[in-house]
């Protein structure tokens, strides 16, 4: 596998911004042997999302995630988007339409990535778990899989005593409470909007620890999306908001991925 850091400007965000990216090595030999040589592959891409005090560099320190997907065939593309929630701030940054538009358009012309929706995915863990689905409810069009690793997926509850945003940044992020619930930043009423849609949904995979702060607003996604039919997997079991426990699943997210067998 080879990691690539790259660093670029953002047109949406006014931004010099970073990416980290890990890619199959394509065999010289193979292709001499072949006369391949300069007959490039697009490769199936998973985007993988850091939570709110990380950046792009977190899935590569805490965990092996280039060691897991060796052998995939599978591109993985890890953006920074600081604390912006891959939201459209009401005082801050685009980051919804970075994270949406711009950052796959850069990385597809940057990298032998794939834009079938077939070969898409996308993954997260807690305010990465809540872009995660966000990308996949919003955007059922590009992903055909995402997933969530104790996701911040009720942002109608954030804001509460002891929750990851203090009310301040939580204003600056969603704007009004009251106003953001139904909203396009609600997770909840993007599942419905997309059932009622008729559009194509992608295959869900849910997980999080029973130890963890964002154990209850899981389960209220969780019943949401039952209730909505979506084709959702859900895994629990004992575990907290900590690395020892995203180490382990995001092995169980790359063995559940929609993968096509390719020859």
């Amino acid at each position: 596998m080879a990691l690539i850091h790259c660093n670029y400007g953002s047109e949406t965000l006014g931004l010099s911004v970073s990416m980290d990216v890990i890619l199959p090595e394509r065999s010289f030999h193979q292709a001499k042997q072949n006369g391949t040589i300069g007959q490039g592959e697009k490769y199936p891409v998973l985007y993988l999302l850091h939570g709110l005090s990380d950046d792009h560099t977190i899935w590569q320190r805490r965990t092996s995630i280039e060691r897991y997907v060796s052998g995939m065939n599978l591109a993985v593309v890890m953006p920074t988007v600081y604390r912006g929630f891959y939201t459209d701030m009401k005082q801050g940054y685009a980051y919804w339409t970075f994270i949406s538009e711009e950052l796959p358009h850069i990385a597809q012309t940057l990298f032998p990535l794939s834009d079938r929706r077939e070969d898409t995915f996308v993954a997260g863990l807690s305010m990465g778990g809540y872009g995660a689905f966000k990308l996949g409810l919003r955007r059922p069009d590009r992903f055909a899989a995402a997933a969530s690793l104790s996701g911040a997926l009720d942002i109608l509850t954030l804001d509460a005593d002891e929750a990851p945003l203090a009310r301040r940044e939580y204003a600056n992020v969603f704007g009004d409470r009251d106003a953001a619930e139904g909203g396009d930043d609600d997770l909840l009423a993007a599942a419905t909007r997309l059932k009622q849609s008729g559009a194509a949904a992608p295959k869900l995979f849910q997980c999080c620890g029973t130890e963890d702060f964002l154990y209850a607003d899981n389960q209220r996604f969780l019943a949401h999306a039952r209730d909505l039919g979506l084709d959702l997997t859900y895994e629990e079991e004992p575990g907290d908001h900590d690395w020892g426990y995203w180490d382990k699943k995001i092995q169980r997210v790359l063995e559940w991925l929609p993968l096509e067998k390719r020859s």
